[in-house]
């Protein structure tokens, strides 16, 4: 993170906002009557993406009286998450708390949550789901189900009953270099956990919903997370997620291989010259998704020399499939009398052998070369 001297025993609560002058009156009292006596030296920081909404008027106002400022993202793109970072970098103090606007995070816990960074952890997680946490006000059973499913498909990724909370105090010091950070949207918290390895504890609060102004999130942040999740889990999965992704470009270039088979057999081709000739489009299918899904990646390479790698390897992979379930069906008895085994077995064998070749040879370093 940017280096800028700073005083230890304090903190800066780090505040995105975007058309938040409605909240902030009432965010700057509640954060000062929660630090005030606190013994923490400490500031309030907006990291505003340029609301132009009297927020910049309204700060100057609350700034004769409280450490207060406002900092506006002009000429870059508004998202939550560079806001918070850019806030971070700007910050006064070593630790900070990060948390929303609208009070839906209560400032009384923030002492809570910087007194825990204690030297045995690096990020102290607000927790709606840990024990003694919660949600106040109606929630429809749609958010409800909303906010469960993406806790769940995030918790892999992080040793925390609620990775995507937004209330958070974390040491900076801690944090890994801007560069290697890739968020996206709003869940910049989960982005710092598990890009930065870093040690988490839970500190339960009650999330409230705001009285004033409106949601930002929609069904396009909902999307951006998705894809942002999608990053992480290619993080800290690499190799499974390959061979995942690898699988499913295999199972539709059999869907193509069957296809031509038929189709081909009713232009009048029989059925051995309709085999041969449907390897090929199912070839060039794999090779190609495989390029821009499974190893989009890797450096580029002529697109030449790489299917005939591609298709290579693949005759390759056959020959062990044909020769597993060959071997298996003549001189293992049980494979004998189950051949279905036999053949399932033969296909795993070859995948396999092509996934390696495809790494190692097909989109890996020895058969790539950068546009």
């Amino acid at each position: 993170m940017i280096e800028r001297p700073v005083a230890r025993n304090g903190v800066s609560v780090v505040v995105p906002t975007l058309r938040e002058s409605a909240n902030l009156r009432r965010l700057a009292e509640a954060v000062r009557a929660a630090l005030s006596g606190s013994g923490f030296e400490w500031e309030l920081l907006l990291s505003d993406d340029d609301s132009q909404d009297g927020s910049e008027e309204l700060v100057a106002d609350l700034s004769r009286r409280l450490p207060i400022r406002l900092e506006i993202r002009r000429g870059q793109p508004r998202d939550l998450s560079l806001a918070v970072l850019d806030g971070i970098g700007l910050a006064r103090f070593d630790r900070i708390c990060v948390m929303d606007a609208d009070l839906s995070h209560p400032p009384e816990r923030i002492p809570d949550l910087v007194a825990r960074l204690d030297g045995t952890c690096d990020l102290v997680v607000g927790s709606r789901y840990a024990s003694g946490g919660g949600i106040e006000g109606h929630w429809s059973r749609y958010r409800r189900l909303n906010s469960r499913v993406a806790t769940l498909l995030a918790r892999p990724l992080v040793r925390c009953s609620d990775p995507l909370s937004g209330f958070f105090a974390v040491d900076r010091r801690a944090l890994p270099s801007r560069g290697r950070l890739r968020p996206i949207g709003y869940k910049i918290g989960l982005e710092l956990m598990v890009r930065g390895r870093l040690r988490v504890r839970e500190v339960p609060f009650r999330f409230r919903d705001r009285s004033l102004g409106a949601s930002k999130l929609n069904r396009r942040e909902q999307l951006r997370f998705l894809v942002h999740l999608g990053r992480l889990y290619a993080f800290c999965f690499p190799t499974l997620l390959r061979v995942l992704s690898f699988g499913l470009v295999g199972a539709s270039g059999l869907a193509v291989d069957t296809s031509f088979y038929y189709g081909l057999q009713r232009l009048g081709l029989s059925h051995l010259v309709a085999r041969f000739l449907s390897f090929w489009p199912a070839v060039s299918w794999n090779w190609w998704w495989n390029r821009i899904a499974t190893f989009r990646d890797r450096p580029a390479a002529p697109p030449g020399g790489q299917w005939i790698r591609f298709a290579a390897s693949s005759i390759a992979g056959l020959l062990v499939n044909f020769g597993s379930y060959w071997f298996l069906t003549g001189f293992v008895g049980f494979f004998a009398e189950e051949r279905l085994l036999a053949l399932i077995t033969g296909v795993l064998i070859g995948s396999l052998l092509n996934f390696g070749a495809a790494n190692r040879y097909v989109y890996g370093a020895k058969g790539a070369r950068t546009r």
